[in-house]
Order: structure tokens, then C-alpha cells, then sequence
């Protein structure tokens, strides 16, 4: 049976599930990583991510760190996200900022005015990159897609869409607060002024759908998309109304066949329509990918600001030179009380050594259809090669000959089929790791 890797939501930068194995133990070791991490492309630039917690309802499919507001606060959360990005970036010792992501929650219910803040705030204390990538998730609601043009003025020059489903009882099952019609209503406003920087996320895998009838809803969404497409599986999360109607029998799921077939066919789909698969869930044509999520899967460093957010960069002083993973305070009254006392609300960090980096490394790497090169591995592992490190293991060997795995000169890297085999080889890939990296 086919198992595909399944990909919930959003990407990683705020809620960093994709690393299953990698956090579920603890990050205390004081061991010193190489000196690689040293290198200026690794630590004098970095990606900002931005949550705004708040949404108006929750979707029954949604884990995320939101949060329904109790009363207005938006100016005093905006005030601490000035706050604390200015006191990460001094932390940070990044001296640029190549792209923004204001996520959540739902970012399209802030003012405008918080995005121009943070953007001013970013320009005042180490600059924005010329021709930054900065990004807005956008709810497809009328209010949404009313506040398009001023979001745009004030900075933002690509928007992430979250159609999740043309199919309007689907979307009253998953608790989305939009009609299939006021999502192409967005989109169009949101190309009208943005023209081939939106991109389109979309579900498959939803209760009683079918392969037939999900062929025939991304047929439809790609006569209107723009150039950029997102392709998530429904997983069920604990916690969520959708779990427990699910457990409960009063819901069901597609089987892995047709989960399998539905990922396939869509990305046939795709392809014959222009668009390439850059990584495991993203699919882009006339090279609208986007930069800020290709940033994190080439481990470059990112700074998480606001309730929730993740980070990954290495802090000003202490004696190290070694990157950190940061966690900020989930509940936003707290975060806010925490910003206003000492500037951050980071509630938890983390000294990564020199296999936890490796692992990111290698999780998120092998997410692009490009894989890992060898150049792009030695920035991060100069004295042990990919070569060194997969080219012996015997369960490794057996992925390269059954043509899933594909280590040559170019890198490590998963091919067309392989791809959507990734979940299932990397314990093995990371286990070999771990090994090599004990051993030497």
C-alpha cells in the first residue's frame, strides 16, 4: 500500500510538526556543532514569520495556535509584535531580512497598519532585503478579500489563499466561514494586484470524497488559480471536532488507496497544466515559488514573532556559535504581558547540536523535488559527506535500487515516485544518521 506523506496545513514555521521524530526527545545536549554554522549565509540573513493568533471561529480540522478574541486588541498586539521583533533581530545578529510570512490564526483579520508596522520596524533595525518576498494568509471571506488593496499598500507583494475546498457543503463540514464563490472572488482581487505572486491552498482527502469528484475540483480551480498551488491531505489531528466525528463513526475518510490516488493524480494533473512540484506539497509554474517557505527547507535561519511562533537562528553572545530553536508563548495575554516586561515572550530554548541540525537538515531538504546537494550539505556537515553517510547502509541501498532514492554527483535527493514515499524512509535515513554522526 502506498503511504504518502501526509502534510497538514500550513508549513512548518509555526507550529513545527514536520519533525515527528526529531522532537519528540529533548534538545539538552551542550555538544559544540561544527564551525560551519558559522558561515555568513547561514547566520547574516534570515526569514521572518509572524503569527497573529486570532480567527473568528475554529475550523474542525484546525490544531493551530489560534485563539477567538475576546475584545479588541489588535493595537496592543501590534505594538508587541514591533516590540518583540525588534528585540529578536538584536538577539538574532542578522544584519537582513530576506522575506516576511504574516500567518496564524487568521493575520487577514489584523489592520493593515500591523503589517506596515512590523515591515517599518524590520527597515529600522537591520533593513529589508530589495525585492523581499512578503506574504499574507488570507481567509476568503468577504472582509478578506475587501482588505486586499490596503494590505497590498502597505507592503505586501504575495498572498496565500485558503480555498481549502470549491465544494460549499465540504466547507461547512470543515467549519470554513466562506462559499466556494467568495474564494474565486478572492483570488481574482487578490491576481488583480498581485499578479503571479498568489498562491492557492487546497485540501484533498475530506470525508466522502471521491477521486473523481476531486479530480473534477482541481480541473475547476486551475482554469481561475494563479500561478501557485498547495496541495494538503486532511489528517485528522487529536483534539480537533473532526477527530472526534471521526472516531465517533460520524464521519469517514477516504481509505490510503484512494488518498494515494487522489496525491498521484493531482500531481499529473498539475504537470500537464505547467505547474512543477518543488516539494512534497507545493507546485508552482513561471517560477512563482515561494521564497520564504524555500528559506526553511534549505535550513536557513527564520525568526518566529508573536504567540506560538518558532524560530531557528543563532543568538548574540553567550561564547556559542551554535543555532537555536525558540518557542514563544503560546496563550497571546501572556505573550503580551511577557513582551511588555522584558521585550520577548520566548518561553522555551533550545541548543541544537550537530545532529540535531543535521536532522532538519536532512527532513526538510529531502521535502524538494532538488534534494539536498553536496555543496548545499557540506555547509552544515564539512567533514562527513552524504557519500560517507548513506552510501554503505544496507536499508538505505534498498531505497537507491528500488529507484526511490537517488544519490549521485548532484546530492541526495527523492525521485518523481519516491517523493511521495519520503514519511516511510526516513526513520531508516535518520537512524543512519544518527550512526554515522555517533561514530565519527
Amino acid at each position: 500500500m502506498i503511504r504518502i506523506l501526509r502534510v497538514t496545513g500550513r508549513l512548518l514555521v509555526s507550529d513545527q510538526r514536520c519533525f515527528s521524530k526529531i522532537f519528540k526527545r529533548e534538545f539538552l545536549t551542550e555538544e559544540k556543532s561544527e564551525s560551519s554554522q558559522q558561515d555568513p549565509c547561514l547566520t547574516k540573513k534570515a526569514s521572518l514569520y509572524i503569527h497573529w493568533p486570532y480567527c473568528l471561529k475554529r475550523c474542525s480540522y484546525c490544531n493551530f495556535n489560534k485563539y477567538i478574541p475576546k475584545d479588541d486588541n489588535s493595537h496592543i498586539v501590534t505594538q508587541c509584535l514591533q516590540q518583540e521583533t525588534e528585540t529578536l533581530l538584536q538577539l538574532s545578529q542578522v544584519s537582513c531580512i530576506t522575506s516576511v510570512f504574516f500567518g496564524g490564526g487568521t493575520p487577514s483579520l489584523a489592520h493593515p497598519s500591523t503589517v506596515s508596522a512590523v515591515l517599518e520596524t524590520v527597515s529600522r533595525c537591520v533593513g529589508l532585503a530589495d525585492e523581499a518576498e512578503v506574504t499574507l494568509e488570507v481567509n476568503p471571506t468577504p472582509e478578506g478579500r475587501s482588505k486586499l488593496k490596503d494590505f497590498s499598500q502597505a507592503g505586501v507583494n504575495r498572498f496565500s489563499i485558503g480555498v481549502q475546498s470549491l465544494q460549499d457543503d465540504d466547507l461547512k463540514l470543515l467549519g470554513r466561514d466562506h462559499s466556494s464563490h467568495q474564494a474565486l472572488q478572492a483570488i481574482e482581487e487578490a491576481r488583480r494586484l498581485c499578479p503571479g505572486r498568489v498562491s492557492v491552498d487546497v485540501m484533498f482527502g475530506r470525508p466522502n470524497q471521491t477521486v473523481q469528484s476531486w479530480e473534477a475540483e482541481l480541473s475547476e480551480l486551475l482554469m481561475l488559480c494563479d500561478d501557485h498551488l498547495s496541495l494538503y491531505q486532511l489528517t485528522p489531528e487529536r483534539g480537533t471536532l473532526l477527530f472526534k466525528q471521526l472516531q465517533g463513526g460520524e464521519l469517514a475518510l477516504p481509505g490510503d488507496h484512494d488518498m494515494a490516488e487522489m496525491y498521484e493524480s493531482a500531481r499529473g494533473t498539475l504537470r500537464q497544466h505547467g505547474f512543477e512540484q518543488y516539494e512534497v506539497s507545493n507546485f508552482a509554474r513561471h517560477s512563482a515559488v515561494s521564497h520564504h517557505n524555500m528559506n526553511t527547507w534549505k535550513g536557513r535561519q527564520y525568526i518566529g514573532v508573536g504567540p506560538g511562533a518558532h524560530g531557528r537562528f543563532v543568538p548574540l553572545g553567550e561564547g556559542r556559535v551554535d543555532r537555536e530553536a525558540r518557542t514563544q508563548t503560546l496563550e497571546p495575554d501572556v505573550w503580551i504581558r511577557e513582551v511588555r516586561h522584558r521585550g520577548h515572550g520566548t518561553r522555551r530554548r533550545i541548543h541544537l547540536g550537530r545532529l540535531e541540525v543535521l536532522e532538519e537538515a536532512l527532513v526538510m531538504g529531502l521535502r524538494m523535488t532538488e534534494g539536498i546537494t553536496h555543496k548545499h550539505w557540506q555547509l552544515f556537515s564539512p567533514q562527513l559527506a552524504l557519500c560517507d553517510i548513506f552510501g554503505s547502509c544496507a536499508d538505505v541501498r534498498d531505497f537507491f535500487h528500488r529507484g526511490h532514492l537517488i544519490l549521485d554527483d548532484r546530492g541526495l535527493r527523492c525521485s518523481w515516485d519516491g517523493l511521495a514515499l519520503l514519511d516511510s524512509m526516513l526513520p531508516a535515513l535518520l537512524l543512519e544518521l544518527e550512526i554515522q554522526i555517533s561514530s565519527s
